[in-house]
């Protein structure tokens, strides 16, 4: 695979420099896809075959007993590997989630940052491509973990 950076990583990082360009670049994100926006997940990190974001512990994503809700960390898990998902993939594939395999682990009583991490060599290993998630706490518990399971096919020609 080339080490040329893919239109989607090429604009984060002609973003992350700037003032407020990693906030816009995760708007951009969220407004492609408005469920994301649900959780406000602030992009920290992107490269290829990498993503890390936060989503603050804030009331909007509490459960019962004032810990994150665990959908809402799962929502932000996919926001995490739709990014990396969008940032890595070559040019000639494309993707869709096909299933989440989630175990929760402890609670998550602080912000909590979501992980996405692809194999790799797993772009060229055929369509079924598992990209690890976990949330993680201040503290470096990890809170939720599993793996997304994506359908990989080559995009079709025009």
């Amino acid at each position: 695979m080339s080490e040329r950076p893919n239109k989607v990583l090429a604009t984060y990082q002609k973003m992350e420099s700037l003032p407020g360009g990693k906030t816009l670049f995760a708007m951009a994100i969220c407004r492609k896809a408005p469920y994301f926006g649900t959780v406000r997940p602030r992009l920290i990190t992107l490269k290829r075959n990498y993503c890390e974001a936060v989503i603050k512990k804030r009331r909007a994503v509490e459960n019962h007993i004032g810990t994150v809700h665990v959908i809402a960390i799962c929502n932000g898990l996919e926001f995490a590997m739709g990014v990396v998902a969008e940032a890595s993939i070559p040019s000639h594939l494309r993707w869709i989630p096909k299933g989440m395999d989630v175990k929760y682990t402890a609670k998550a009583e602080t912000d909590i940052r979501v992980i996405a991490e692809v194999a790799e060599d797993a772009w060229d290993n055929g369509p079924d491509l598992p990209v690890r998630v976990r949330g993680v706490r201040d503290d470096g518990t990890v809170v939720v973990e599993g793996t997304i399971h994506l359908w990989v096919t080559e995009k079709p020609q025009r």
